[in-house]
């Protein structure tokens, strides 16, 4: 599945704040906007107003066009939402994630067991379906574990440490709801590992995660693990077992 598709199914790239507030005011008008318009409602310098209002037009969800003035000097540029430009306007993912870790620590009696649960199944429907009877040595599991979580805003790497790995995670997508929610994001964080690993029928294991293990780096230690194998009657019939 596309990682986009996960993100923002209907927003296409996100915006950034500033340019999410420049279409707002175009959105919230019934009339075209000049640039100093839009500047002095949004708080921005003309310049900048002007960048983000180009950048809307480049991405077909502002128009434009030149209007004649009174006094000479060049065409005033005035500009409009187009049509549709709504469905990219301004989300509160981040309100809604907040409300609903604050939920699930709130309202549960286990609220780290069920948010490692969730990260769990979302985790196994990350990895996708395996290749059937095909089996990942530790190395390439956990290069496929990185992968996966690359694939919805993770930048990890991992290091093999003592027989095992420590996957250090520098950028994590969730990281301003768990400043708030640190109990339940890391667990969810947790079981998305836990349930990628279990998909690829890897022989590795996800049993602990530090949080800010390092300045600005969350680590999970991954050990050797039994893979768990459904293929084993097939094999048995085979004589391979």
């Amino acid at each position: 599945m596309d990682a986009l598709t996960l993100l923002a199914p209907d927003a296409g790239p996100p915006l950034g704040e500033s340019r999410d507030r420049v279409l707002d005011v175009l959105l919230t008008t019934d009339r075209p906007l000049g640039v100093h318009d839009v500047a002095r409602r949004v708080g921005l310098h003309p310049n900048t107003a002007r960048f983000h209002l180009d950048a809307l037009v480049d991405r077909g969800l502002a128009m434009r066009e030149s209007q004649r003035r009174d006094t000479p000097g060049r065409p005033r540029l005035a500009y409009w939402a187009a049509p549709g430009s709504n469905h990219a306007g301004l989300r509160r993912y981040r309100l809604l994630a907040d409300m609903l870790a604050s939920m699930v620590g709130e309202m549960t009696p286990e609220p780290a067991e069920a948010a490692a649960a969730l990260g769990r199944e979302w985790g196994r429907h990350l990895a996708g379906q395996p290749i059937p009877f095909r089996r990942l040595a530790p190395r390439e599991a956990v290069r496929e574990l990185t992968e996966a979580l690359a694939n919805i805003g993770f930048s990890a790497e991992t290091i093999e440490s003592g027989g095992g790995y420590r996957l250090r995670v520098y950028q994590c997508p969730f990281r301003e709801v768990a400043e708030r929610h640190q109990k339940v994001v890391c667990a969810l964080h947790l079981g998305l590992v836990q349930g990628v690993l279990k998909q690829l029928w890897a022989p590795v294991t996800a049993d602990r995660l530090l949080p800010l293990a390092e300045p600005g780096v969350c680590v999970t230690e991954l050990g050797a693990g039994q893979a768990h194998d459904d293929t084993r009657p097939v094999r048995g019939l085979l004589g391979q077992e």
